[in-house]
């Protein structure tokens, strides 16, 4: 569905030609001076896009995704959870789990930026269109290595590297019964079945 689609909700004739974006410094300014005090907005393409409502079932599947990324994540990387990633000039999403080099107090001035991510997870439902687009898009261009999305609608882990201008140039889906090996700086920290990170309601 295109923005202007979108917006017909509100009946507005609206153009994408006619909205303007902003940078991420402008979006960080914003911030600071407490103009933007809404935490359900995120930076994606220079707009400000409101973040999917979170059902139990994706709040559950990331609480389990990060207990095993954790698990194998080396020394010298921490995870993040829903925290925002400064990918210049127009984006600073935030994705629902992230590797990030160095520790936690290492950001206490700034976001981490594309070097310093290995890997960037999304839990995705209602916001696959996202995800799929502007956000593959983002994290791609930005040289994140490596953009994994839970397909929740699907019951698979589309696996993403090789990244490139418009995206990434390897996609790689894994269905519950594969394993996805998690490598950080081309090095395997681990391997993951695909349906650890898949979980299904227990049957009474």
């Amino acid at each position: 569905m295109s923005l202007t689609t979108g917006l017909m909700e509100g009946r507005t004739s609206l153009e994408m030609s006619d909205l303007a974006r902003i940078t991420v410094d402008q979006y960080e300014e914003l911030a600071r001076l407490g103009t933007l005090a809404d935490p359900g907005i995120e930076l994606v393409n220079g707009l400000l896009v409101k973040k999917m409502t979170k059902r139990p079932r994706h709040s559950a599947t990331l609480m389990v995704i990060e207990e095993v990324i954790r698990a194998i994540t080396p020394e010298g990387w921490h995870v993040r959870v829903e925290q925002p990633v400064r990918l210049p000039e127009h984006d600073e999403p935030e994705p629902d789990l992230a590797i990030v080099r160095g520790k936690p107090i290492d950001y206490l001035e700034h976001h981490p930026g594309p070097a310093d991510v290995a890997l960037v997870i999304e839990v995705a439902a209602a916001s696959i269109r996202i995800d799929r687009g502007d956000k593959l898009r983002a994290y791609g261009r930005s040289g994140i290595p490596a953009y994994w999305i839970v397909n929740l609608i699907e019951r698979r882990i589309e696996v993403y590297s090789a990244p490139v201008s418009e995206g990434y140039g390897s996609l790689v889906t894994h269905e519950p019964t594969s394993d996805i090996v998690l490598l950080i700086e081309g090095q395997e920290t681990g391997r993951i079945a695909a349906g650890d990170l898949l979980p299904e309601p227990k049957l009474p």
